[in-house]
């Protein structure tokens, strides 16, 4: 299989597909889940509450904050994260206009 041509793709459709990429893993989700749950920012605290490897949540805190929906924070050996609000705004405006599409088939196959 050939390398994805997302040069022929609108900057919109490439951003939204990457938005939708770093979504769609089950640890994100659930790493989101827990950090909303709590109202405030998480520190060190995700290997115990979804039994994954720190390296594993690393990486995964990395693909959540590169499409900007959380944010975070070193201190010394400390790292806390937290929704970043304006961007989880934007990011849910975005996935709102995608998926409120009208859809009408007359046929189908």
């Amino acid at each position: 299989m050939g390398i994805t041509k997302t040069e022929i793709f609108s900057k919109k459709q490439n951003e939204l597909a990457t938005t939708f990429k770093a979504l769609a893993h089950p640890a994100r989700i659930a790493i989101l889940q827990h950090i909303i749950k709590q109202q405030a920012c998480i520190c060190n605290d995700l290997v115990l509450e979804l039994g994954l490897a720190q390296p594993t949540i690393s990486q995964h805190l990395r693909e959540l904050k590169n499409i900007g929906i959380i944010k975070g924070t070193i201190e010394g050996t400390s790292v806390c994260y937290c929704i970043d609000e304006a961007n989880w705004r934007s990011i849910k405006a975005e996935l709102d206009a995608f998926l409120s599409q009208d859809v009408s088939v007359d046929r189908c196959c």
